[in-house]
């Protein structure tokens, strides 16, 4: 689990499979950060029952803030969804619910003892179990991601138009049943599908940017601004308006991180984006932790600030729990083991394959 060096996205896809790609890198590490300040800084509120100076933060980002995770997550398959099926769900299915089960039954390990409290043990078990239909806590993003993959590979002999104005529809018209997956999956597939469908569009719009730095600078000041401004109006919950602000703001991310890739700042945020998906199975400990140590002691009255260190307990507790899961060798907790593997292993299993 070495990281692998970055290089520019210069080329598209005629870059190599098995090099990192710098920008992805650091978009990919903001939008890993955003997601975590967003569990925290509500959890926190929550819990305290006030609101700090994180929240205007999170707000703000609400609009984009899975939409761009979800795109770039799309941005690589036009490279592997012509792999026979075998190798293709080894990769894109099996490995995310290798990681699903592993973590979904930590997280219950965590949290058994205080459902049973309020519910006993039997419903508790019940609870486990429905977790593999309805995903459980913050690990509904893995679970959502082998559907796409399967999905969009399923319907790749269809009118690729066609598909996403299905699911353009599909975000549009707010799907509401009460289950995590079916919801989550009609309002966030259109992001995932774009990034595929429109990789050579991403990867041109990012060496505009990378060639024309402050036209992008510019660029960015508007869209904050109007980001921003539809946020505080309530408008940026309106139909077609979400979907715009969306694209819009995985624009500006992927914008964003190809200035600071160009300009080698923020090192931290690559990293993070290198071991995203680390950070995003392991941060809820820490997070969780971390909050309830700073509220009971109250030793931080200002919970915008009990926000702020909650947030970077959950990144960085979570980089230490990978490192020492790595040191006891329980390498399975983030690396897949050869026995889940169905298809042959080319390459060491890590978690952050470079495709």
């Amino acid at each position: 689990m070495t990281p692998i060096g970055t290089m520019p996205a210069h080329g598209g896809f005629g870059t190599s499979a098995a090099a990192r790609v710098d920008w992805v890198d650091y978009a990919k590490g903001i939008c890993i950060v955003m997601v975590v300040m967003m569990h925290s800084v509500l959890g926190v509120e929550l819990a305290a029952g006030e609101t700090g100076f994180m929240h205007g933060l999170v707000v703000f980002a609400k609009p984009f803030r899975m939409p761009d995770f979800f795109l770039i997550s799309g941005l690589f398959l036009p490279l592997v969804i012509d792999r026979d099926w075998r190798t293709y769900l080894d990769r894109k299915v099996v490995h995310f619910a290798y990681f699903y089960v592993v973590w979904v039954t930590i997280q219950f390990g965590f949290k058994a003892h205080g459902l049973a409290v309020e519910t006993g043990w039997r419903e508790v078990g019940w609870l486990y179990l429905e977790s593999f239909i309805e995903p459980f806590g913050t690990l509904w993003f893995i679970y959502l991601l082998p559907v796409f993959f399967v999905v969009t590979k399923l319907t790749r002999r269809f009118p690729p138009l066609a598909i996403w104005l299905i699911a353009a529809a599909l975000e549009t018209a707010r799907v509401t049943t009460g289950w995590t997956a079916i919801d989550e999956f009609c309002a966030r597939f259109v992001y995932f599908y774009s990034g595929y469908l429109f990789a050579d569009y991403v990867f041109a719009l990012s060496d505009r940017a990378r060639s024309h730095p402050r036209l992008a600078l510019a660029g960015l000041a508007a869209w904050a601004i109007v980001n921003g401004s539809l946020v505080a109006l309530g408008a940026s919950e309106w139909k077609l308006v979400s979907l715009l602000l969306g694209f819009a703001g995985a624009c500006a991310i992927i914008t964003v991180g190809t200035l600071l890739a160009r300009v080698h700042w923020m090192n931290v945020l690559r990293f993070c984006g290198e071991h995203s998906i680390v950070i995003y199975l392991a941060f809820f400990l820490p997070m969780a932790s971390t909050r309830t140590f700073l509220l009971r002691t109250d030793i931080i009255p200002d919970i915008g600030m009990v926000s702020l260190i909650v947030t970077i307990a959950g990144i960085v507790g979570s980089l230490v729990i990978w490192q020492a899961a790595l040191r006891l060798r329980a390498n399975f907790l983030f690396e897949r083991p050869r026995a889940f593997w169905i298809a042959p292993k080319k390459a060491a299993g890590a978690l952050q394959a470079a495709e």
